[in-house]
């Protein structure tokens, strides 16, 4: 709905109104939709990170929005699950051309309203793409399994089914993609979906939704197949509590994952936890440093800091610890020119995505110096920019196991280590709570197999001479220990959004009991 304000806004300017109201976007947008867009909760502001001006404003959902919508989405699941498999991933191969044809707006929104590089928001609607691909294929492929029964003339097999409806809550900083993991799986399995995105990143959630809206408006098909609801923690919690979900899949933090856990599993609910992770890229004194180095600055630096699998500690072996750690250096100051508005192009580092996590980068940097570690690079705001710009940051001279190196900070910060052996690294490796992505550089085949073996690395994500960022939706993505213990996109990560039955079917005139058991 439009506003007469005279605006404020960045969607007024002609640099960012083409693309946005491409997307729908308008001055003032609804932030609730079950096949209609309305909303009755509060209006809050988008915010761009790199300028602190807002971009539009949402009227987020409340508590009666979203009975509402639970409602309708239970209402279009009973349609959509008596709907052929291949029948509904068709429905998710048009969801994934329509993200084509929008790539590009969808991808500039991202990149202004989370904070990341235009490549990185492009690349994450083509992770969305990917996903829905995949699931194309899935929906011709998952099955059950016909197994031998002991008793004569009776068949013995598995039937998976759709759960219902699956809630979906997502993070920041992937506000597209990590919907888009979940829905196309669900969507293609029978299942309906609920999303309730970042209060930060509505603006996405709506354009995102807009775009699944138009698929299913062409194919005459409920919008309860795709609600959204914007909203603060009060949804969440409606959300974990609600008995008519039964899987809720949640993205974020491990303190707040830990109380949804609690409280879905409370009721006997299902969760898919995707949490923290304070991952390790190791060094041996066999690598590559013309893979490990470029590597190593990628996963530390890229999306500034915020990725789950962004590289937080580097693990060297101390014969190559000084080359290492100089060739980093020279990384980091070529990034210097490139800092700025992620909009722009040949910008590879923008802003934190609040204020926020600047407070707490800068928290972070005092702490690190009140342990005695070293600021070997960086460790500055750009106080000189409106924007929430920070400098990316070495740190030295801190043990493996501070507490400070233990404490998984969301920001650009990489404590350097060094270690003596192979089996030290993989002990510091592991020595953490979280247990998300790590990365080994050698050339050793012993070292190799030893990683990803069963004492090797204990993540859920287990690299070899590329970065600990950067996943495939190929196969199955999430960790291990406060990492939550979820997986999701590729592999058989379906599984988690279906219930299996066993399935005896008896043919015959006879009643045989199982182990022989006579009773009569």
């Amino acid at each position: 709905m439009a506003s007469n304000q005279s605006s404020k806004y960045l969607i007024s300017n002609s640099i960012y109104k083409p693309f946005l109201t491409d997307l729908g976007l308008e001055e003032e947008n609804l932030g609730v939709f079950d096949g209609k867009w309305f909303a009755n909760g509060q209006v809050i502001d988008s915010i761009n990170p790199s300028t602190n001006e807002p971009i539009a404003r949402v009227r987020q959902g409340s508590q009666e929005d979203y009975n509402r919508i639970v409602e309708s989405s239970q209402n279009a699941f009973q349609y959509w699950s008596t709907i052929p498999a291949p029948k509904r991933g068709d429905i998710v191969r048009q969801i994934g051309d329509e993200l084509r044809s929008n790539i590009q707006s969808l991808g500039k929104l991202i990149s202004i309203e989370m904070g990341k590089i235009l490549p990185e928001g492009v690349g994450e609607v083509q992770e969305f793409i990917d996903i829905c691909d995949y699931a194309v294929g899935l929906s011709r492929m998952y099955e059950g399994k016909i197994l031998p029964s002991e008793r004569p003339g009776h068949v013995l097999m598995e039937q998976w089914n759709p759960l219902g409806i699956i809630g979906i809550i997502t993070a920041f900083n992937f506000p597209c993609a990590v919907f888009g993991w979940n829905q196309a799986i669900a969507l293609a399995c029978g299942n309906v979906t609920l999303w309730k995105g970042a209060p930060t990143t509505p603006l996405t959630s709506i354009a995102t939704t807009k775009i699944v809206e138009r698929v299913l408006k062409r194919n005459n098909l409920p919008g309860g197949l795709s609600s959204l609801i914007c909203g603060g923690s009060d949804i969440g919690i409606s959300i974990s509590k609600d008995k008519r979900i039964p899987l809720v899949s949640f993205t974020g933090s491990t303190n707040v994952g830990k109380q949804v856990a609690l409280t879905v599993h409370e009721r006997f609910g299902k969760t898919i936890l995707e949490l923290g992770g304070n991952n390790a890229i190791i060094i041996m004194d066999d690598a590559d440093l013309t893979l490990a180095i470029p590597a190593v600055f990628f996963a530390a630096v890229g999306t500034a800091g915020q990725r789950c699998t962004t590289a937080r500690r580097l693990i060297v072996q101390e014969g190559i610890y000084d080359e290492v750690l100089t060739g980093l250096g020279r990384a980091y100051k070529q990034i210097e020119s490139r800092i700025g508005e992620p909009f722009e192009k040949n910008i590879l580092y923008g802003p934190l995505h609040t204020k926020q996590a600047v407070d707490l980068y800068e928290k972070t940097i005092e702490q690190i110096k009140k342990s005695n570690g070293h600021i070997y690079y960086g460790g500055e705001v750009y106080k000189e920019r409106k924007g929430n710009f920070v400098q990316p940051t070495i740190v030295t001279e801190l043990k493996h196991d501070s507490p400070i190196v233990h404490q998984e900070t969301f920001a650009p910060i990489l404590y350097v280590l060094k270690c003596k052996t192979f089996e030290e690294a993989v002990q510091w490796n592991n020595e953490v709570n979280q247990g998300l992505s790590s990365s080994i550089f050698t050339n050793n085949p012993e070292y190799l197999f030893k990683w990803i073996g069963p004492n090797g690395s204990d993540c859920g994500i287990v690299n070899v001479n590329i970065p600990t960022s950067g996943a495939e939706i190929g196969g199955a993505f999430g960790g291990e220990k406060h990492t939550g213990g979820g997986r999701e996109s590729g592999s058989d990560s379906w599984k988690q959004y279906m219930r299996r039955s066993t399935c005896t079917i008896n043919y015959s005139k006879q009643l045989p009991l199982a182990q022989g058991i006579q009773f009569a």
